[in-house]
C-alpha cells in the first residue's frame, strides 16, 4: 500500500505554520505566567521553615506535568489522525486546534474522573500523602507511567495512558502491601479498581462495534460515493465532508479534556496536598456564607447517623474505626458511633475557625483527613446500602458529603490550565509516529472520510458519556478500535501485525506498568 504523503511546508502551509506555532506558544507562556502567578500567591501563607518541600514540590510538578506531556503523544495524537490523514487540516493546524479544545474540556471537566482513580489509592497513603511513603507512592507511579508511555511512543504503538495510569496505582498498592504484610494495611480497592477495569475493557469493544455499524448505516442513508473515497492526493475533501471531520476532531478533543486530563489533575492535587497543606488541603474559596451551610449540615449528618447507632458506646479512636470500615469494607459495631463522631468533630473544628481559610495551619491535615475519610465511608454505605437509611436520612448523610467533597476534592483553574498546556506541548511534539499508525497501519487501505468521521464520532460520544459518570475511558482504546471497526465494516481489510502489536500493547500495559511502579516504590520509599 503506497503512504499517504503528510502535507508538506510549501510557502502557504509554511507560513500557516508559523503563524499556528506563534499562537500556540504565546498561549503557552501566557498559560504558564498565569500559573505561576496563581501558585505563587496561593504559597505566600504557607510558612516553612525548610527549603526542602518547595524543592520536592517542584520536581513533583514538573514529573505530573511531564506524564501528561507524554499522554499528549498519544491520546491528543488520536483526536487529529483523520483530519489530518483526509488533509482536512494540515497537521500544525489541526494540533493546535485540538489543543484549543482540549484546553477547554480541560477547563470544564467536574473533577469526577479524577478523584475516581484516587480512589484505587490505598486509604492510608492519600491520607498521608506528605509523608516518605507518600511521596514514594506519588514518584513511583508517575514515573512507571511514563517510562511505560514513551517506549510504546517510540515503537509508534497507540497505547492507553488511562490503562497505564491505573496499572502504576494498582503496582503501588500491591506493593504496600505486600511491605507491610498482615498488618491491616489496605492495598488496592478491588471494587473501584473492578469498576475502571470495565470501562476500560469494554469501551474499545464498544469502539469497535458501534463505529463499524455507524459507518454501514451511513452508506445506506447517505449516498454520496465521495465520502466512502480514499484522499486523492494532497487534496482537501469537498467543504461539507471536511466540516464534518473537523467538526468529530472538536468532539474528540474536547471530550478528550474533559476526561483524560483529569487524570493528571488528580496527581496533582494529591501533590500539592502532600508538600503545601496549609495551601491545597481544604477548599480556601468556600466563602463565610457557605461555611454556615456547612455547618448545619454536619450537625443534620450526626443526628441522621446517630439514628442508627442502636445505643453503641462512643468510639475511641473514631477516624481510626472509620478508616478500618473503608480499608476492609465491614461494618462492626463502632462504625456508625465513630462515623457520627467524625461528622460532629469535623462541624466542631470548622466552627471553631469560622470558615474552612481560617482552619489553623496546624490543624488543616487533621480536618482533611477527618473530611476525607468520613466522605469515603458514606459513599462505600451507599454503594452497599448497609445500613437501610431512611429517605430523609439518607438524603441528610448524602448532602453531607456532598459538602465535604466540595471542601476536599477541588482543582483550582491554575492547575487545569497547567495540565491542558501539557497535554497540548505533547502533541506538538509526537503526534506523527501515532497519526501514521492509525492513518496508515490499521487498514490494508487508507482512511476514507466517512470511516474518519464515524470513528471521532463513536469516540466522542464514548469518551463524552464516560466523563458523566465519572468513569476513565482509553481515546486511544476507543479511536483506534473504532478505526478497525470501520476497516473491518467496509470489507477494506485488517493489516494483522499491527492490529497483533496493537492488542499485545494493550494485553501487556496492565501487568508492565503494575510490575514497573511496585518495584519503583519499592526503591522509592528507601530512597526517602
Amino acid at each position: 500500500m503506497p503512504e499517504l504523503s503528510v502535507p508538506q511546508a510549501g510557502s502557504a502551509t509554511g507560513k500557516g505554520r508559523s503563524a499556528s506555532l506563534i499562537v500556540f506558544f504565546i498561549v503557552a507562556i501566557a498559560g504558564a505566567v498565569y500559573c505561576g502567578t496563581h501558585l505563587i500567591d496561593d504559597l505566600q501563607a504557607v510558612r516553612q521553615s525548610s527549603f526542602l518541600p518547595y524543592l520536592l514540590l517542584g520536581i513533583a510538578l514538573l514529573i505530573a506535568l511531564g506524564f501528561e506531556f507524554v499522554n499528549g503523544f498519544h491520546d491528543t495524537a488520536n483526536a487529529v489522525a483523520t483530519v489530518i490523514y483526509t488533509h482536512s487540516l494540515s497537521p500544525n493546524i489541526a494540533v493546535v486546534w485540538s489543543g484549543a479544545w482540549n484546553f477547554l474540556g480541560v477547563l470544564t471537566s467536574t473533577g469526577a474522573v479524577a478523584f475516581g482513580i484516587l480512589q484505587l489509592l490505598p486509604v492510608e497513603l492519600i491520607l498521608q500523602v506528605g509523608s516518605s511513603a507518600g511521596f514514594a507512592m506519588v514518584f513511583a507511579l508517575l514515573i512507571a507511567a511514563i517510562i511505560w508511555n514513551l517506549g510504546t511512543w517510540y515503537l509508534g504503538l497507540p497505547s492507553s495512558s488511562s490503562h497505564t495510569l491505573v496499572g502504576s496505582i494498582i503496582g503501588v498498592g500491591l506493593m504496600n502491601q505486600l511491605l507491610h504484610g498482615a498488618s491491616g494495611t489496605s492495598g488496592v480497592d478491588w471494587n473501584q479498581a473492578l469498576g475502571v477495569g470495565k470501562s476500560l475493557l469494554f469501551s474499545p469493544v464498544v469502539g469497535f462495534l458501534l463505529s463499524g455499524l455507524l459507518l454501514l448505516v451511513l452508506k445506506a442513508i447517505v449516498h454520496v460515493p465521495a465520502l466512502y473515497q480514499e484522499p486523492a492526493g494532497n487534496e482537501p475533501p469537498p467543504f461539507w465532508i471536511r466540516s464534518l471531520l473537523i467538526l468529530t476532531c472538536t468532539g474528540v478533543s474536547f471530550a478528550h479534556g474533559s476526561n483524560d486530563g483529569q487524570k493528571g489533575m488528580g496527581l496533582i492535587m494529591l501533590i500539592l496536598i502532600g508538600t503545601v497543606p496549609t495551601a491545597y488541603a481544604l477548599n480556601k474559596a468556600v466563602t463565610p456564607a457557605q461555611t454556615q451551610t456547612f455547618l448545619a449540615v454536619a450537625q443534620q449528618a450526626a443526628t441522621a447517623l446517630g439514628n442508627y447507632t442502636n445505643g453503641a458506646p462512643p468510639s475511641v479512636a473514631p477516624r481510626g474505626d472509620v478508616e478500618h470500615y473503608v480499608q476492609t469494607h465491614r461494618m462492626q459495631a463502632t462504625t456508625l458511633p465513630a462515623l457520627q463522631q467524625l461528622a460532629g468533630r469535623i462541624g466542631q473544628q470548622v466552627g471553631q475557625s469560622g470558615s474552612l481559610s481560617a482552619v489553623p495551619q496546624d490543624k488543616v491535615n487533621n480536618v482533611r483527613n477527618d473530611m476525607y475519610i468520613a466522605s469515603e465511608a458514606i459513599r462505600l454505605m451507599e454503594k452497599a446500602k448497609s445500613p437501610a437509611f431512611s429517605e430523609n436520612d439518607a438524603k441528610a448523610i448524602d448532602n453531607f458529603k456532598k459538602q465535604i467533597d466540595g471542601a476536599t476534592k477541588f482543582i483550582p483553574t491554575w492547575v487545569k490550565v497547567a495540565v491542558a498546556i501539557a497535554l497540548g506541548m505533547g502533541t506538538m511534539v509526537g503526534w506523527k509516529r501515532i497519526v501514521v499508525t492509525v492513518g496508515e497501519k490499521i487498514g490494508k487501505q487508507h482512511l476514507t472520510y466517512g470511516q474518519g468521521a464515524s470513528a471521532e464520532v463513536i469516540a466522542m460520544l464514548t469518551i463524552g458519556a464516560a466523563d458523566a459518570y465519572g468513569l476513565p475511558v482509553s481515546t486511544t482504546h476507543v479511536l483506534s478500535s473504532g478505526v478497525a471497526g470501520t476497516m473491518a465494516a467496509n470489507g477494506s481489510g485488517l493489516q494483522w501485525g499491527t492490529v497483533r502489536s496493537l492488542v499485545l500493547a494493550w494485553v501487556l500495559t496492565l501487568p508492565a506498568s503494575i510490575a514497573l511502579a511496585a518495584g519503583l516504590y519499592w526503591l522509592f520509599r528507601d530512597l526517602f
